[in-house]
């Protein structure tokens, strides 16, 4: 199980696949000011 991330700390780099499926790592936008990540849960 992954370790919870704290407020105020800056979250561990990742990578998984966009929607076209081309990886993309969290660092790629460590530049940016702001991030936002929306993880879908799939419905059958």
């Amino acid at each position: 199980m992954a370790k919870r991330v704290e407020i105020n700390t800056m979250a561990p780099d990742f990578s998984m696949p966009d929607f076209t499926g081309r990886q993309v790592n969290l660092s790629d936008y460590h530049a940016r000011s702001h991030v936002v990540l929306v993880f879908n849960r799939g419905f059958a």
